[in-house]
Order: C-alpha cells, then structure tokens, then sequence
C-alpha cells in the first residue's frame, strides 16, 4: 500500500466527458456519480429503475447545479436487458468511464438463479458487467477506463475456481457474494493483460469501498435517508457511502492512474483512497484465463478488443 496524496475535495476537472455509472441511482453509485458531476462530467444512470434513477439526477441536479445527467435502463440479471442498455450507450457515447459498480449485496439462504439461468449472485455481480463491458467496449474514447468494483469479502472467502456458481454444497449467500467479487477482480486484471495485449488505449482498473454505511452518510431524501439498526456498530470503524465512493472516483479521475491499478481505502475499511496491492489468489493470471472462459461459456458474449 502507498501513502501517495489525493484531495477528494479537489478532484481534477472532468468538464466534457461522460461516464457511466451503473447502480448510480443509490448508495456508493449515486456518489460516484454526484462526485464525478460535481466537477463538470456529464453522468449516464445505469440502473433497472427510471423512477428511481429520476429522483437521483433530481438530487445530483441540486447539489451540482447544471449537471448533465442522462438514464439507461439495465437489469444485470437479464442479458436481453445488457443488451439494450449497452446498444443504448454506443449512442449516447463516446464514454470516459464505465464503472461498473452495481451488485448484489444481500439475499437469502436459497440458491437462486438469473432470467438465463445463471445463479443470480455471480451472474449479477460478475457475469453481467463482463457482458456489459464486452458490449459496450467500443463506446469508450481512447483512453476510456473501465472500473470494476470489488470487496474484501475476496479475503475471507477462499476462491473455489470450479464452483463459482454454487452449484455444489450447502448454498451460502455470503459465500455467493465472495465469489462473485473474487470473479470482479480476476475480470478486472485479465482485461487489463487483454487490453495491453491488443494494444488498445482503454484501460481497466479496480477499487474497493471499504465498508460502507448509510448512518454516517450525507442525508440525501428517497436515496439516503437514515441507517439500519446494524449500523450503529458497524459506525465504530465504518464510514459513510460518500467516502465509500473515494476509491471508484480516484480510479476514474486521477490523471497518474493506470491500467492495473487498485483503489482502496488507506485503512482498509475507511480512509482517503489509495493505491492497494491485490493479495487474493484471483488476481492470478491462472484464475483470470478460467473466470474469462466461464464468463463466454455463461453469457455466450466475446470481447472486441481492437485498439
């Protein structure tokens, strides 16, 4: 980890391009997205709500008078629905940044699958952004990123490469959701050696938020309105789903970041947005090449990785 500066209070200005933020409509997303309108980027919506996607731009239109923000519909467990929503993106490109940063982050104790059958968790969180980001490719500038968001579940959850879908054993949510956010992780490097390989532009990068809680966020009414009970113990380490968004934002923003980088917070839960080293073993190339072939397998998409 490095103890490189970073103002999130003075981000560089982004007047003139545009970024996708997918689940923008809520939590951490509508962060990153009000943060990035805040210094003058246009925002596209991703989310499976347009009414609650239009309460969001209200909010981001009052905090960042004159903000430019447009909606897409997407549903990360229909690829019918990522289909639409990354034909509608091609037209409102050229894109800066897709930063794909809805997922799933609760359920039950039932395994349960997509509308094509893929198990909802991983397809959500991991299937559907690489469908995505595969569709959606060529709308980015040169020099466009891509920014995949991770968790520190990848450090408690030990990768099972042949089991991503939890198809064996007792189903287990947070399991589930480990998996799928190791799969973001390998998604994010192997694209990077990919792209480098393609001599493309583009460069993909990740970040993680730390833990994040609505109690210690700013109040933003119909999107942040106050903490769950669980919260007011989480709130001794935790920090709010502004900051949560620092990571997202400094790998979309900042001008010495590369394709490679990871973002997290300098206290690993909480605190200013730093560079980080991956440690799970799901950022080896070995895993990448395996989430990569399961990925085609499960989405029947490939990447079109002409620079």
């Amino acid at each position: 980890m490095t103890n490189d500066h970073w103002d999130p209070e003075n981000l560089p200005s982004q007047a003139g391009k545009t970024f996708v933020v997918t689940g923008g409509n809520a939590g951490i997303g509508y962060f990153i997205s009000e943060q990035l309108a805040g210094v003058g980027a246009r925002i596209i919506l991703a989310s499976r709500s347009e009414q609650k996607a239009e309460v969001a731009a209200a909010s981001i239109r009052k905090y960042v008078p004159g903000a430019t923000v447009d909606f897409v519909r997407l549903d990360l467990t229909s690829l019918a629905s990522i289909r639409d929503a990354a034909g509608a993106i091609q037209k409102l490109g050229p894109i800066d940044g897709l930063i794909n940063n809805a997922g799933i982050t609760t359920g039950g104790r039932e395994r349960k699958v997509t509308q094509d059958g893929l198990e909802l968790i991983v397809g959500a969180n991991a299937f559907g952004p690489f469908a995505l980001t595969a569709l959606a490719l060529q709308a980015l500038a040169p020099h466009g990123r891509v920014i995949s968001q991770t968790s520190q579940a990848t450090q408690v959850v030990k990768l099972d490469p042949g089991n991503l879908q939890s198809e064996h054993g007792t189903f287990s949510f947070f399991r589930a959701y480990g998996y799928s956010k190791h799969a973001v992780l390998a998604f994010a490097f192997e694209l990077q050696r990919r792209l480098t390989a393609a001599d493309s532009t583009v460069e993909s990068l990740l970040a993680h938020p730390g833990i994040a809680i609505d109690l210690k966020s700013p109040r933003r009414p119909g999107i942040i309105d106050r903490g769950r009970p669980s919260d007011y113990i989480t709130a001794l380490y935790a920090q709010g789903k502004d900051r949560g968004a620092w990571p997202a934002v400094r790998a979309a923003t900042d001008p010495n970041a590369a394709g490679g980088d990871y973002y997290g917070p300098r206290r690993r839960v909480a605190g200013p947005a730093v560079r980080i080293e991956a440690t799970a073993p799901s950022a080896s190339e070995e895993f990448g090449e395996e989430f990569w072939r399961q990925a085609e397998d499960a989405t029947g998409i490939a990447f079109d990785l002409r620079a």
